[in-house]
């Protein structure tokens, strides 16, 4: 036995724990600490809010990219390496969005961040898994778990925190010194196991990973610029929707034919994997696409500020992390897909309360909504990826979890752009339809108009009380159709989670030892 492998027998496993939970913790963090900053994010590099959620889109897509890569690369260049560089890539790309001077540099250096963090969580999970003992393997993930469920809880918070006292910047800068930190601890505790020391990976599907870049990068591009540019009235956004378009079907296409694809299509044959594949995409738009609406809504509607903005959104945190200890329990006692649509259920009458607001709404409303979204979230992604994959092989799960992961993410950046995009044009839409109502001969208008030149009457005089009253009762109109946006957006939200209900029907039942159904 050679020293590496003596000194790593003499580790204390749960030291290797803390030095690759720190990591996976900051970079889930960072999904949610950015969130409550986009309108901060916005003003300060003068940007419109839609074009501020290309710092979440692009994070996640390049973070997506990278997962079905993560295990040849950890091959390749060997696990440790891999995750220390990952680190590094992850930290140096905080410190580049911490300085950035303009949005398309934050969105560049979030592009190289997503990419570095893109495998901090697999890599993580496996090395934890080899650290324990079989017997300890539950409580070692139960750690990873709590601390993977902990970091959404906090990134509002803090991120609220830190945005009103200091800068946005430092919700990025502060990943500098805890990448530094888990570097050091990865360093001085974790060693490869003996089987990955010199091992020879295959040759990597480059071209299948061109083509599946191309598609994302392409789409996203389409996906987070459309509205700005008139969508399909540009021609570059023709020519690049056809370009997503061509990449996806050879992409497909490519996959299906290779020996050795970097993302096997062929586990889409499996039923519960296909449906639960579907399921989990609209789960990434259920769960992403409210962390960037109510942020808006509450400082740009409602004049929160970030810190604020947090606290209003932390019961969705706690939900999740109440409802993770007691979603182990039922799991082992009720069948996975009822956990599933209960969880659907919960996500999309929280939608239908957030749906329910006005522009008087008080803090303490949005608690319950966030509370029982976060609760339904935690219930039904745990039972999903047991359902999802427990009728997969056992040398079909490596591949299947980085494409079940990649749809999440997918769909979490699709949700994004799409329920901001909404937010525009209903806006625009339902602008036009009040302003129909706005002539001398609507009398609630009249009534309006007189009682608005009133109250300014006392304040700035007759004269321009007269001038100003139609400006005022257009600001509220403005208001109200913003209001009214945001109203569809999280009813939409609401009828995709009651949709995906349906799908959970066509899955089969899935034991808790793989590969054996009950039907």
């Amino acid at each position: 036995m050679n020293t590496s492998e003596t000194s790593q027998l003499q580790i204390n496993p749960w030291l290797i724990a803390a030095a690759v939970v720190l990591p996976t913790f900051m970079e889930v963090l960072d999904t949610t600490i950015v969130s409550v900053a986009l309108p901060h994010v916005a003003g300060n590099l003068s940007a419109s809010s839609s074009q501020a959620t290309w710092v979440q889109t692009s994070y996640l897509i390049s973070n997506a990219v990278v997962l079905p890569a993560s295990g040849w690369l950890s091959n390749y260049f060997g696990r440790k390496r891999f995750f220390v560089t990952s680190i590094g890539i992850f930290s140096i790309a905080s410190f580049l969005c911490g300085m950035a001077p303009t949005l398309g540099f934050l969105v560049l250096a979030r592009v190289i961040q997503g990419a570095g963090g893109g495998a901090l969580q697999p890599l993580s999970q496996s090395i934890l898994m080899e650290a324990f003992p079989p017997e300890k393997r539950g409580q070692a993930m139960s750690v990873w778990a709590v601390g993977v469920v902990v970091a959404p809880v906090l990134g509002p918070l803090l991120g609220g925190w830190i945005t009103d006292h200091y800068s946005w910047r430092w919700l990025f800068y502060i990943n500098v010194p805890v990448g530094l930190a888990a570097l050091w601890m990865i360093q001085r505790f974790v060693t490869d196991p003996p089987y990955l020391r010199g091992a020879k990976p295959g040759r990597i599907d480059a071209i299948g990973f061109g083509l599946l870049t191309l598609w994302l990068a392409t789409m996203q591009v389409v996906l987070d610029k459309g509205q700005e540019d008139d969508w399909f009235a540009a021609d570059w956004i023709c020519w690049f929707s056809a370009l997503a378009v061509i990449s996806l079907i050879a992409f497909v296409i490519w996959e299906l034919r290779t020996p050795a694809p970097i993302v096997n299509l062929r586990v889409l044959k499996n039923r519960n994997f296909a449906l639960g594949t579907i399921i989990v995409t609209l789960f990434g738009v259920m769960v992403y696409s409210p962390l960037t609406l109510l942020p808006l809504f509450l400082q740009n509607s409602l004049g929160y500020t970030a810190l604020q903005s947090g606290i209003a959104q932390s019961p969705r945190g706690l939900g999740s992390l109440l409802m993770l200890p007691l979603v182990g329990f039922l799991s082992a006692r009720i069948d996975s897909r009822k956990l599933i649509m209960v969880g659907l259920a919960l996500a999309g009458t929280a939608s239908l309360l957030l749906g329910d607001i006005n522009l008087q709404v008080a803090q303490s409303n949005f608690a319950l909504a966030n509370f029982i979204h976060g609760a339904g979230s935690a219930l039904s992604f745990v039972p999903l990826a047991t359902a999802t994959m427990g009728l997969l092989r056992n040398e079909e799960m490596g591949n299947a979890a980085g494409l079940f992961n990649l749809m999440r993410n997918l769909g979490g950046s699709m949700g994004i752009s799409l329920v901001t995009t909404m937010l525009a044009r209903g806006a625009q839409a339902h602008q036009a339809v009040l302003v129909a109502h706005v002539t001398p001969f609507d009398a609630i208008f009249q009534a309006k108009l007189q009682a608005s030149q009133a109250a300014l009457v006392n304040v700035v005089g007759s004269a321009q009380a007269l001038l100003m009253a139609p400006g005022v009762i257009y600001t509220e109109l403005l208001q109200q159709s913003n209001l009214l946006a945001y109203v569809d957006d999280f009813r939409w939200l609401a009828l995709l989670s009651f949709s995906a209900i349906l799908a959970v029907f066509g899955m089969k039942r899935a034991a808790a030892k793989r590969g054996v159904a009950l039907h």
